[in-house]
């Protein structure tokens, strides 16, 4: 049989070629939002159950909040190493596109699958021996610490789902399909709501599980989000071949995805860095002082959700037009994200400066979780217009392979200003001080942000 080459694959002569991606044709703004939206959607459906799961666990205690405040630490890495993995795979699968080596991008797809199975395995392992000792490390309070290990526990043990909707999703992004994958993160959502009261207080004849219930929800809408997903993947996503025979791991390929994944996991690592640090400094003032932080966190994720839906889309356009070499869809993405990122953020600090006891209120708050929680929130929304341009331009980095770039802005931020910055702030003996240190850091990531962008100008997209 005659045939033709094609790259890295070798396709027989009359076969019909695959259509041009929307990504390298349609226009940017149209194609920025179709990508955009449905993830900005199912992000905030996802953040809008991370609040409400707090909600549900607040009105067991107080403390009962308090230890799901301090097992965020461990759930933002392990949320941190599963889209660090998707990140690498998206961007180098992207990529491959973009170059119609389609081949090698299927390659990446498997082998990022490869990748996440093993993570899971050693978050298993730190489930079953060590969540006890995590929380040891934070506080000496037996009721926290019991609630903590219950719930933290359960997470790590179940977390195959977590990282097979995760890695199965991000499949599904880089190939321009976000509308299945807003499918997935919202029927996960859904049923993480719906199960958390039932789960939570023993509702329509279910066990009364207490704050282990909410991560039994939890688990149960990541591993059906899995299922939704895989299926979605083999018989929609038809620009990939998702199959293990024959599979065996390359380490070119894995060190490929991990140089860009990497430099991510370490980000969101040193957050979870910085979170368990601030934990300790505000135990010293009091247990509310942490509850009023992970209350935050928790809120945040409602107003930064959207902003990483919108990357989300963002990534795998700037990654295929890169390697489809089109200067100016590139630079026309990336200044079209900045913008509505920042008008997203704006309205977030809106929302924090106006209603903030109204907010907290919805976590159960006592008075004393109020005095300290409405001038915290009020003070840390002020960074929010910077931290959404700096978010942005953190996922271009990754875009363009430059993820230790991110990295560098990340480590900056958090373990060279905020965490010294609050430790010395506490110093002074007042908590609503510590705040200050949020507002501090993100004022640095603005000026490392902005000389890194000129820098990947000048060296990269003006060259293409």
């Amino acid at each position: 049989m005659d045939t033709e080459k094609r790259n890295d694959q070798t396709i027989p002569s009359g076969e019909p070629q695959m259509k041009e991606n929307k990504m390298g044709t349609m226009p940017i703004p149209r194609l920025l939002f179709s990508m955009a939206v449905p993830m900005m959607i199912s992000m905030l459906v996802q953040a809008l159950y991370n609040v409400v799961d707090s909600i549900f666990v607040a009105q067991l205690s107080e403390d009962a909040l308090t230890s799901v405040s301090l097992a965020f630490p461990m759930q933002n890495l392990m949320i941190a190493v599963a889209a660090g993995i998707g990140v690498g795979t998206n961007a180098m699968l992207s990529k491959k596109l973009g170059e119609k080596e389609f081949k090698t991008a299927s390659s990446a797809a498997v082998h990022g699958i490869f990748l996440c199975a093993i993570a899971y395995g050693v978050f298993a392992v730190f489930g079953i021996f060590f969540t006890r000792t995590f929380f040891l490390g934070q506080t000496d309070i037996p009721v926290i610490i019991d609630g903590g290990v219950e719930y933290l526990t359960t997470i790590c043990i179940l977390s195959f789902g977590l990282f097979g909707q995760v890695i199965m999703e991000r499949l599904l992004q880089s190939t321009g399909k976000t509308f299945y994958s807003m499918i997935t993160q919202a029927t996960g959502a859904i049923i993480n709501i719906i199960l958390d009261p039932m789960l939570i207080f023993g509702l329509c004849g279910l066990p009364r599980m207490g704050i282990r219930g909410a991560a039994v929800a939890t688990v149960f809408g990541q591993f059906v989000a899995t299922m939704l997903a895989i299926y979605f993947n083999v018989k929609k996503n038809k620009e990939i071949s998702l199959s293990f025979r024959g599979f065996r791991p390359r380490a070119n390929m894995i060190g490929r995805i991990l140089y860009v994944g990497v430099p991510s996991i370490i980000m969101v690592a040193i957050t979870s860095v910085t979170i368990f640090g601030l934990n300790r400094i505000l135990m010293q003032f009091s247990s509310t002082a942490a509850a009023v932080l992970g209350a935050y966190f928790k809120l945040q994720s409602f107003i930064m959700m959207p902003v990483f839906g919108l990357n989300n889309g963002m990534i795998p356009i700037v990654a295929y037009n890169y390697g489809a070499r089109n200067e100016d869809r590139i630079m026309q993405t990336i200044k079209l994200s900045v913008i509505t990122a920042m008008v997203i953020m704006a309205l977030g600090i809106a929302l924090l400066q106006i209603f903030p006891a109204q907010l907290l209120m919805l976590f159960n708050a006592s008075y004393h979780m109020l005095s300290i929680g409405v001038p915290a929130l009020r003070i840390i929304s002020l960074s929010f217009i910077f931290a959404g341009y700096c978010i942005v331009l953190s996922s271009v980095f990754q875009a363009f392979g430059k993820g230790m770039l991110s990295m560098v802005v990340s480590l900056m931020r958090q373990l060279v200003v905020l965490l010294p910055a609050a430790y010395l702030l506490a110093k002074t003996g007042y908590v609503n001080n510590v705040w200050w240190s949020y507002p501090l850091a993100e004022l640095m990531s603005v000026v490392l942000c902005t000389i890194f962008l000129i820098r990947i100008h000048k060296t990269i997209i003006s060259k293409l």
